[in-house]
């Protein structure tokens, strides 16, 4: 009789196990930067940036950072601004112009367009979706047209792309998502 007791406790337990959701570890994500994208965000391939070169209208326009990192200006060509803040890739512009192009460059540089996120996993619409800021999981999940019908409702795993590489993080369905950044959605077990 304990034999059987033991195992449909045992049973019951993992039965309910699947109910349970992980706990939260958003440490290594937090150090990456969480809320809304401010002046402290750092340019990467995919970022569309208004570039605006006072009094040189033609120099003036929407640039695309590609997979290295860099904008293609006329006159200046390749500039590397991937991993900057807009402010520095202000700065770079104006370096690279003030070689023998303009003489006293005064420049802007701003976020046209933020890189896209990704969603994953049970939700009705996988995929790549424009940025939005002041994002969350639970916005990203109503862009990708709501759970699936085996979601888990209540977490999800965020990836990004931190300083040392990519880190990963079970969050709450409040975590804010940022540009670039891949959320994958469970299934639940029951």
């Amino acid at each position: 009789m304990n034999r059987r007791a033991l195992l449909s406790a045992t049973a019951a337990a993992l039965a309910l196990g699947g109910c349970l959701r992980p706990a939260y570890r958003t440490a290594l994500l937090d150090e990456t930067g969480t809320g809304s994208v401010g002046a402290s965000y750092t340019l990467a391939a995919g970022d569309r940036l208004r570039v605006i070169v006072f009094g040189q209208d033609n120099l003036s326009n929407i640039y695309t950072v590609d997979g290295a990192g860099r904008i293609i200006m006329p006159l200046i060509g390749a500039v590397s601004v991937g991993g900057t803040t807009t402010l520095q890739a202000a700065r770079a512009v104006e370096a690279r112009l003030r070689n023998g192009f303009v003489r006293e460059p005064h420049v802007t540089v701003e976020v046209d367009g933020y890189r896209p996120f990704f969603i994953l996993g049970e939700v009705t619409t996988s995929g790549q979706y424009p940025y939005v800021n002041g994002m969350t999981v639970e916005t990203a999940v109503a862009i990708a047209a709501g759970f699936g019908p085996r979601a888990a409702r209540d977490y999800a795993v965020v990836t990004r792309e931190g300083p040392g590489g990519l880190v990963s993080g079970i969050v709450p369905m409040t975590y804010p998502v940022r540009p670039g950044d891949t959320v994958v959605i469970k299934e639940r077990w029951f």
